[in-house]
């Protein structure tokens, strides 16, 4: 995917090309350290974390683009004031990051996710009239577009952590600079359209906090993790792994689609977006726990999932 936006960027022309280059050179320290832990798997989840954040700092000084508002009162006059804006703007870039390489765990899930996230911020910003943001949108969905074809449902190539952190950092940006560029929109649009990757580290964030375990702890109880063995596995038990693993991809990789539509008909209400943002969190926790506890409640006992589920607790790292 980084060599496909590349090769576009050198041979193209347009408007979009200043934008889709600030892309590529500020992505570059978390491509360079998930591509580095590919190799050698010697590269910490806290090292790699702070490559993530410097990436969102060297956009911050190439474009001078950062999160000033949320749209929330108290909160938007803190963003006001320069130094906490940028690391705000760090540590939630850096979360995006991490969130895409944590769901790039079945094929097709990670990019199919990102191609529902590039084309809604595509069609956005053709609503708002800046084809800067549509052509850079449209070139890094191609180029995903393009992995796609060989990732699923075959798994002939996979995007490693160096594909899943500058992905991440497409998305994260763009998330950014939507809302940046055009004030009528309001910040929860782009939180809304990123909102299974975002929920899904949140989650396992506060999972591994309840259980005592570092947050960063490697586990294998993310939701998709739960889809293939709970409901994929039952619907198709003659089926094999591969089979299973990319039905997986494409039920979750879509799941964004619903959210999509609610940020790009309701882009300037605020009061819909989070609403619907803080539906999808109860939505969540409730499959969750239908999964784990075989009963539909709104929270889980996420003790009671690692001690009594079985499953095992390898997986990636946030």
């Amino acid at each position: 995917m980084v060599a496909a936006s590349l090769a576009v960027y050198v041979a193209d022309g347009s408007p979009g090309q200043s934008l889709l280059g600030q892309v590529l050179i500020a992505g570059a320290p978390a491509f360079a350290a998930g591509l580095t832990e590919d190799l050698t798997k010697r590269v910490s989840a806290h090292a790699r974390f702070l490559a993530s954040m410097s990436c969102a700092v060297l956009a911050f000084s190439i474009s001078g683009y950062s999160i000033t508002r949320l749209d929330v009162p108290g909160i938007d006059w803190l963003l006001g004031l320069p130094m906490l804006s940028v690391v705000f703007t760090a540590f939630a870039v850096a979360g995006v990051i991490n969130a895409v390489n944590i769901i790039d765990g079945m094929n097709g899930l990670a990019s199919i996710t990102a191609l529902v996230i590039f084309s809604t911020f595509a069609l956005l910003g053709s609503a708002h009239g800046d084809p800067v943001l549509v052509q850079t949108c449209w070139i890094l969905g191609g180029a995903t577009f393009g992995f796609v074809l060989f990732n699923w449902p075959l798994g002939k190539i996979f995007l490693g952590d160096g594909g899943a952190y500058f992905l991440g950092f497409g998305i994260a940006w763009l998330a950014v600079l939507l809302p940046a560029r055009h004030p009528e929109v309001s910040a929860w649009a782009s939180l809304l359209i990123c909102g299974f990757p975002i929920l899904e580290v949140l989650f396992s964030m506060q999972r591994r906090w309840r259980c005592k375990r570092p947050i960063d702890a490697p586990d294998n109880l993310h939701l998709h993790s739960l889809i293939k063995r709970r409901l994929v596995r039952g619907l198709l038990p003659n089926s094999s792994q591969l089979v299973r693993n990319s039905v997986t991809g494409a039920i979750m990789g879509c799941s964004g689609l619903l959210p999509a539509w609610v940020a790009l008909n309701w882009s300037h209400d605020t009061l819909i977006l989070m609403s619907s943002f803080a539906l999808c969190a109860v939505l969540y926790a409730t499959v969750y726990a239908r999964l784990t506890q075989f009963r539909w409640r709104f929270l889980s006992s996420h003790a009671k999932v690692l001690a009594k589920s079985g499953l095992p607790v390898e997986s990636k790292v946030l």
